[in-house]
């Protein structure tokens, strides 16, 4: 997610620099072609009104898009929210009536909670793998690593090798908690109203994984983003034509100008329609998952807290 007020230039420009030497080389040539004595001009009025129609058509995708990674951001702050609620109920929920076992009890919940810090890691890497029907061919300027190891130093071996095979490996751990609750509930340190408030609790972040499921496996309807690219490149084609006889060669940084503004436009709706794609503009699922791995160790006494996100030139992921 981008943090800067001000983006810098050299980061625009690495993301518009092929649209922008387009309409450069289209303007000169129009302007010279015209100057040479063959009528390329079109009527203003026609640019006008296909302009005005584009813009309303580019506001209604990108404010679809905007939706799309808000909702994605509300369902993380969800999960932030719920993780801390998991740590308070299973330290004060979980105890031995007998106090034959405190070991055994403390050892327990410290590995429901270092397995809660293994999901929300394995859910962000789940919901970064890459998707054919998502790729744009556009070389990426910032990414992080996006691998599984990231929630092994939380899981015992056993549980890491066979959560490492699974199609779905953050439901897979999810299973693991609800597992072990029965088992707590058998030994008698859960109360059946505590479990099932302990279950609801896990019932919600499955809620909130497949509500992120949904928004990845689920892109924005392909007419959207399609047309808004060809209409974009239409309009930015046409734009010289409308201004070379009235404006000569003024018209050429105005019309490159007015083209990288509809660019933009575009630009930024298709990299945001997709939140979970490991780019520069998406939710920050690592540092949300920071947040979430600060706040489990914190409420559990835990000192050997991980350290802040890296902000990378106003950039955190």
């Amino acid at each position: 997610m981008i943090l800067r007020r001000n983006l810098k230039w050299s980061l625009i420009l690495f993301y518009t620099w092929k649209g922008l030497l387009y309409y450069l080389v289209l303007a000169i040539m129009v302007y010279w072609i015209h100057h040479q004595g063959i009528n390329l001009a079109i009527p203003f009025y026609a640019i006008t009104a296909f302009g005005t129609a584009l813009a309303i058509f580019l506001g209604f995708k990108n404010n679809s898009a905007y939706d799309r990674w808000w909702e994605a951001r509300r369902l993380w702050g969800t999960l932030v929210n719920y993780s801390r609620a998991w740590t308070r109920q299973v330290i004060t929920f979980l105890n031995d009536p007998d106090a034959t076992s405190p070991e055994e009890i403390i050892a327990f919940k410290e590995k429901l909670l270092h397995r809660h810090i293994a999901y929300v890691n394995a859910l962000r890497v789940f919901l970064r793998r890459k998707y054919k029907y998502n790729e744009t061919g556009q070389e990426e300027l910032f990414q992080v690593e996006n691998e599984y190891h990231d929630a092994e130093p939380f899981l015992q071996p056993s549980e890491y090798i066979i959560f490492s095979k699974k199609n779905n490996p953050p439901n897979f751990l999810l299973e693991l908690q609800a597992e072990d609750l029965r088992y707590a509930f058998s030994q008698g340190w859960l109360s059946d109203y505590r479990l099932v408030k302990l279950e609801e609790t896990l019932v919600e972040f499955n809620n909130v994984q497949g509500g992120c499921e949904r928004i990845k496996n689920t892109p924005l309807p392909r007419h959207y983003s399609f047309f808004s690219r060809v209409f974009v490149v239409l309009h930015a084609t046409m734009l010289p034509f409308a201004f070379v006889d009235e404006m000569g060669m003024i018209m050429i940084p105005i019309s490159v100008l007015i083209s990288f503004i509809f660019h933009s436009l575009d630009l930024i709706g298709e990299r945001s329609e997709d939140p979970f794609e490991n780019r520069l503009e998406d939710v920050p699922l690592t540092s949300l998952c920071r947040t979430i791995e600060t706040n489990v160790k914190e409420q559990w006494g835990d000192e050997n807290l991980p350290p802040a996100p890296k902000n990378n030139g106003g950039i955190i992921f």
